[in-house]
């Protein structure tokens, strides 16, 4: 069975954690501001802000505290609790939990992109080497996040995340990569950094 073509970027999939630690897929539950206007989507880099989660632009002034993966909260207009693979934002409700995975020693599967949408790919001398996120918003239809990494790599400390591995079977026949396996750079992480409520 052929792998699918990687047709567009997805945002970050956790997969493992570095070191073959073992992995669970565990989330943690953390609040969202009632009346937050900024969607959040299934893949997104998170920040705290105050006290709740809010997205990271994907930006040189990322201070991520882990991955959003959904959310729940009480329906305003039907009183229901619901569960939602992403935020859609301007919700009015004082119970908004986001899934996040907050472990710093995550990886995550991503796609590679030139710049926007446009896939793209690395080879694999990019293992090793520190990539910028491509922000992209996502979509209200799948709830699916279109964040993406760059396939310009450098060893910029600043940028925030390092390229731990290629996905083999993207491989094309060229011989790039349009997904790759990345960690949050070191001192990226909201955990990670001396300063408290970054």
């Amino acid at each position: 069975m052929a792998y699918p073509t990687i047709d567009k970027p997805y945002g970050l999939q956790p997969i493992n954690l570095i070191g073959g630690q073992v992995y669970a897929g565990s989330t943690r539950l953390m609040a969202i501001a009632s009346g937050e206007t900024t969607a959040i989507f299934f893949g997104d880099a998170v920040k705290l802000s105050a006290g709740y989660i809010t997205r990271d632009p994907a930006d040189s002034a990322m201070a991520p505290v882990g991955v959003f993966m959904g959310c729940t909260y009480t329906d305003p207009s039907s009183n229901q609790k619901v569960f939602k693979q992403y935020y859609p934002g301007a919700i009015t409700a004082a119970d908004i939990q986001a899934y996040v995975v907050d472990d710093y020693d995550a990886l995550f599967k991503v796609a590679v992109v030139s710049s926007g949408t446009t896939m793209s790919g690395v080879t694999q001398a990019a293992v090793g080497y520190n990539a910028a996120l491509v922000d992209n918003t996502g979509s209200t239809i799948t709830g699916d996040s279109a964040v993406a990494i760059s396939a310009t790599t450098a060893t910029t400390n600043t940028l925030p995340v390092r390229i731990v591995d290629v996905v083999p079977d993207t491989r094309n026949s060229l011989g790039s990569y349009t997904e790759v396996i990345v960690k949050w750079n070191f001192g990226m992480h909201a955990y990670q950094r001396a300063e408290g409520n970054v």
